[in-house]
């Protein structure tokens, strides 16, 4: 079980995109569980209010309602994390969408051109913004969460991997860019238990679980610790990495 740190990200401000539940929530809740104040985005409002209130009320969390993809969205965020906060020193770009699925040759384009849209020129977006606004003078750390699927082939949801594989290119190149002020690493997830995973497990969860070499799914909690872990001065040596949590699964072959 995960140790938390009561202190380890005081006076720091993360901003986590597609928080409202599931693995954004779990972030965002162990941020807080360090010491952070956080900004949660998603597009529901009524989600993210219950979501604050689960975080602790306005003085730890704000959620802001738009869609990741929206720059006067993430304009306003950001502005809004250092207006009532004080800073965002801290970008974890969570939202990610696979409205699609079946062979790549099959593939709608436009359904493609929307996920490129939102998980990856959304979370370069949100990354420039927030160095302009913070990171520039003040420095920081960004995590994108990727996916296995960028990893190797993944039948079925080919190009939202693909999608995944190029967030991983884009967090290695601005970790280049952008250091030694600005750390940028990102996680790799393997099946997490959460609404936006289910077709991948519900109704065969242990069979799914028996193909894991630690023998369960992953739950919220598993990337709220890896992702607080390389955003925490634990990783300050720690620069463009592709963090894989996956229960090993990717070790026999699967993803």
């Amino acid at each position: 079980m995960s140790r938390v740190s009561e202190n380890r990200f005081a006076g720091e401000v993360a901003i986590v995109t597609g928080a409202s539940r599931g693995i954004g929530f779990g972030i965002a809740q162990r941020l807080v569980g360090e010491g952070a104040r956080v900004v949660v985005t998603a597009r529901n409002q009524e989600a993210l209010d219950a979501a604050v209130e689960q975080l602790g009320g306005p003085e730890h969390a704000l959620g802001i309602a738009g869609r990741a993809d929206d720059t006067d969205h993430q304009e306003e965020v950001v502005s809004r994390a250092i207006e009532v906060f004080g800073a965002a020193g801290l970008l974890v770009n969570n939202t990610g969408i696979n409205p699609v699925y079946g062979p790549l040759i099959e593939l709608d384009l436009g359904a493609a051109r929307k996920i490129v849209e939102v998980n990856c020129l959304a979370a370069l977006s949100w990354a420039q913004r927030v160095h302009k606004a913070w990171m520039a003078e003040h420095g920081g750390a960004i995590v994108n969460v990727s996916s296995v699927a960028g990893v190797r082939p993944a039948p079925g949801i080919g190009f939202y991997g693909a999608s995944k594989a190029m967030l991983t290119y884009l967090t290695q190149d601005l970790a280049v860019e952008l250091g030694p002020r600005i750390r940028v690493n990102a996680v790799a997830p393997a099946v997490v238990k959460t609404k936006f995973a289910t077709a991948l497990y519900e109704g065969r969860e242990q069979e799914v679980a028996d193909t894991y070499p630690l023998k369960r799914l992953g739950v919220p909690e598993d990337i709220g610790s890896a992702v607080a872990f390389l955003l925490s001065a634990d990783a300050d040596w720690i620069t463009g990495q592709l963090l894989v949590a996956d229960g090993g699964v990717t070790l026999t072959g699967g993803v």
